[in-house]
């Protein structure tokens, strides 16, 4: 069979693979996988088209430049890599609004491109409060034993069943 026309692969596997990834990255870069400090450097790169040079005076900036890094070119990668699973495997579909999000909210596109803008920037703005995203600390920082990840990984685990659980009446 071949793997990459597959439609799911086994989680074993991927998680597995991710593990694998994790020691590579340490190992080659001596850097943890995350994502969050990516989206903060392009959304300063952005800023500078505005701003200019002012940008890298702000205190965030001084510390994590507004540059394409390596973690950049992860996300690049994964954006990439989820593209080309789904079109390998024969499931790629352009779709505005999923058919569980119709079932239980409707049809509209705009609701959905709504929720998920503010969905998104709750993501990011949890991801920088709590000093990194869900992939740095739930990989990287439980590969790490860090108290902080564990915590961490913890909420966003029951902060994700009861958004499911509210949104989606589970169990009812």
């Amino acid at each position: 069979m071949d793997i990459f026309s597959m439609e799911q692969w086994s989680p074993y596997a991927v998680g597995i693979g991710i593990g694998v990834l994790s020691w590579f990255t340490f190992l080659l870069s001596d850097k943890p996988i995350g994502a969050s400090t990516a989206y903060a450097r392009t959304a300063g790169m952005l800023e500078k088209l505005f701003r200019g040079e002012k940008v890298g005076e702000m205190a965030y900036f001084k510390k994590f430049p507004p540059v394409v890094d390596w973690e950049g070119m992860l996300v690049a990668g994964i954006v990439l890599g989820s593209f080309l699973s789904a079109w390998l495997s024969g499931t790629f579909r352009l779709e505005w609004v999923p058919s569980i999000w119709a079932a239980n909210f409707g049809s509209s596109p705009l609701s959905r491109v709504l929720a998920a803008l503010v969905g998104g920037f709750l993501i990011g703005f949890g991801s920088r409060w709590a000093g990194g995203c869900t992939s740095g600390h739930g990989i990287s920082g439980t590969l790490q034993l860090t108290l902080s990840s564990w915590v961490s990984v913890i909420c966003f685990f029951i902060g994700g069943i009861i958004t499911a659980f509210l949104l989606f009446s589970f169990g009812t």
